[in-house]
């Protein structure tokens, strides 16, 4: 799974419209439904799902499939996702993973493939970029396993944690158990072992559980990218703070066109940040909400959220004291401008007597 950042917002609706794929191609849909999954389990609201024809990718001895899924989210995200079939033992997850490591060739064309869709659908982007972060994530999918899954660990703990790092050499034992200190299952018949950068999930239907570490992996490209804009609009708001007191200064001030700047810096990253967090609601299901919790502390989401909060409330602060400095201006000028008007007014009978 590549993650990206293509813009502010994206009108879905718009965006279907302008695709103008078959409908077998293109469909809105929500997480698949099952008995892990109630009613009100969904996104709000549901990403638009497009799936894509591509030319095999081949990774050592396995290849891709001929078909990618990109998922497109409102608040600007994209998702890219690549099936590899494999059968065979821990040994070829291992070759897999060692090869998914920053794969170059899965890289480019995920980006190609981003870069395409913005071609096409740009005019429902609010803002439309391409980051130059992305958050990649390998999810290796165990459908038919010869050891139930409550043996696998304490029989192939170091190999499991090598795959999950992808790792060639022999791990310590403290790295193994730290690998492996992240598990959840809903049954003796399932297992999810979730690492920072992959997670091996051992389940005949794990399509809800996908789903959610899909989620997660954007959120993460997102806190990151927000936290990188929070910092620029800081050193912004600094500069602003500390701009000399002259005459243009004061006018720029009074006018609000700096306030207004800011304001709309902290309206964008107060939006997103909120998009993103109620963009998936997974309250009322216990299995799946611990699932996305330790996926979330896995990549350390409160931390992220935790800095954010903090910049929000620094720019609040700073966007208080601006518009605090622009009252006192306001004031100050409008005092001058009586000032000089009652000594007009004193001054300009003497003028006319004066000059009569």
């Amino acid at each position: 799974m590549f993650a990206y950042d293509a813009g502010l917002a994206i009108d879905l609706d718009s965006a279907l419209r302008l695709l103008s794929v078959r409908p077998d191609e293109t469909s809105r849909e929500t997480i698949k439904r099952s008995r892990r999954t109630p009613e009100y389990f969904d996104y709000r609201p549901a990403p638009l799902r497009v799936v894509q024809h591509s030319e095999p990718i081949t990774l050592g001895k396995l290849s891709t499939r001929a078909s990618v899924e990109c998922t497109i989210f409102d608040f600007g995200a994209i998702s890219v996702e690549y099936t590899i079939p494999f059968e065979g033992g821990l040994e070829l997850l291992l070759d897999l993973s060692d090869a998914l490591y920053e794969n170059e060739a899965l890289l480019a064309d995920s980006r190609w493939r981003v870069e395409r869709l913005l071609h096409t659908i740009g005019s429902a982007v609010r803002e439309p970029h391409l980051s130059q972060v992305v958050e990649d994530y390998a999810v290796f999918h165990v459908h038919v396993c010869d050891v139930p899954p409550a043996e696998l660990l304490p029989r192939h703990a170091p190999m499991l944690a090598r795959i999950l790092r992808a790792e060639r050499d022999v791990l310590s034992q403290q790295e193994v158990d730290e690998a492996l200190s992240t598990r959840v299952s809903y049954s003796e018949s399932d297992l999810a072992i979730l690492d920072w950068n992959a997670a091996i999930v051992i389940d005949d239907d794990a399509a809800d559980t996908l789903a959610v570490l899909e989620f997660v992996n954007i959120e993460l490209l997102e806190m990151r990218l927000l936290d990188d804009r929070l910092d620029t609009s800081l050193e912004e708001a600094y500069r602003i703070v500390e701009s000399r007191r002259g005459l243009g200064g004061v006018l720029a001030l009074a006018g609000g066109g700096k306030l207004r700047h800011i304001s709309e810096l902290q309206m964008d990253a107060a939006m997103l940040f909120e998009g993103v967090n109620n963009a998936l609601k997974l309250v009322g299901d216990q299995y799946l909400a611990r699932l996305y919790k330790l996926a979330s502390g896995r990549l350390h989401l409160s931390d992220w959220d935790a800095s954010i909060l903090r910049k929000l409330a620094t720019l609040e602060s700073i966007y208080g004291k601006l518009l605090d400095r622009r009252t006192t201006r306001r004031m100050e000028i409008l005092e001058a401008i009586i000032i000089l008007l009652f000594v007009v007014s004193i001054v300009l009978p003497f003028l006319t007597s004066a000059a009569k």
